[in-house]
This record gives structure tokens, C-alpha cells and sequence, in this order.
């Protein structure tokens, strides 16, 4: 939700950087401690930390190519929405965690529309966020927002980010 409400209550970076960090630093340091919250943290890997730290990095970068955050919203969502529901599909059927095709169908079902808010473009950024979380050489939440940012903060310097929905 915060990253909805992002453009609407925030008019410069700095603030929701800071807390991107300062969540960033919370969760490592759980993980540190082995004090990790299991009703989100995986004691195995580092998801959350990166997640809050490519998060705060677009929020940042994004600021400086465009002076809002709507180019922030559409990856951070590819990621917390559209790979969220990769979860939920993955525990329904598979009661384990593993990489699923249905799960990658359930993300794409749900990168498509909220791509559109940022045109053609976004939706091409929402399939390409969709094929890059079944790439397990890296984690997703380093590059669902990282290969989503790469295609659209070009299509938005050449003006192709017109929403369609």
C-alpha cells in the first residue's frame, strides 16, 4: 500500500528513501541476530532486505529521471503484487516453495494490468518482470524491479509511458 500511496502523500524522495533503508537495516539485522519474524522472514535468504533496498533505490532513481514516483510504483508493484501472487498460487498447490508455471501465470495475470498504467511499455516491463522471477541465479526482488526499470525509465525519456487503462 505504501507504494499506492507514494506519489499521492510524498512530493520528494528523501523521507521514503530513509524508511526503505531504515527497513532495509531492520530486517538484515534480524536476520543478523537470528531473531527473524517467520510469518515473513525466511531464515534462508534475504528477500525482504532487498526488496526494502531496490525499493528505496527506485524511489530514489526514479525521482531524478522524472520528478514523481509513478515510474517506482509500477516495478515495486510487479513485485509486491505480482510476485506475491506467485506465493499464494504456490502454497495452494504445491504446499512447498518452488517455481511453478502457474504461479509465473498468476504474476503475468496481475503485471499486465498494472503495467498498462505506463502503456505498451509497462506492459512489456510486467511480462519481462514475469520471465526474470523464474530466473533463479538471481533473487526476484533484486531483478523484478531492476529489469522492470531498465525498460521503462527509457520508454519514459523517449515518451512511450501513456497509459492505456
Amino acid at each position: 500500500m505504501v507504494a499506492v500511496v507514494l506519489p499521492f502523500e510524498f512530493h520528494e524522495p528523501y523521507l521514503p528513501f530513509a524508511f526503505a533503508m531504515l527497513l532495509a537495516v531492520f530486517t538484515y539485522t534480524l536476520h543478523r541476530t537470528q531473531h527473524v519474524m517467520y510469518w515473513f522472514q525466511d531464515p534462508s535468504n534475504l528477500s525482504e532486505t532487498y526488496f526494502a533496498l531496490t525499493w528505496g533505490a527506485a524511489v530514489l532513481l526514479t525521482w531524478l529521471v522524472d520528478h514523481t514516483f509513478l515510474l517506482a510504483v509500477v516495478p515495486t508493484l510487479f513485485m509486491a503484487w505480482g510476485d506475491g501472487v506467485t506465493g499464494v498460487v504456490r502454497n495452494f498447490m504445491y504446499r512447498k516453495r518452488t517455481k511453478a508455471w502457474e504461479g509465473s501465470l498468476a504474476m503475468l495475470l496481475v503485471c499486465i494490468p498494472v503495467g498498462a498504467l505506463m502503456g505498451l511499455a509497462g506492459v512489456g516491463a510486467g511480462i519481462a518482470a514475469t520471465l526474470v522471477e523464474r530466473w533463479e541465479k538471481v533473487d526476484d526482488n533484486i531483478s523484478i524491479p531492476l529489469v522492470s526499470l531498465g525498460l521503462l525509465i527509457p520508454a519514459f525519456v523517449l515518451n512511450l509511458t501513456v497509459p492505456i487503462l
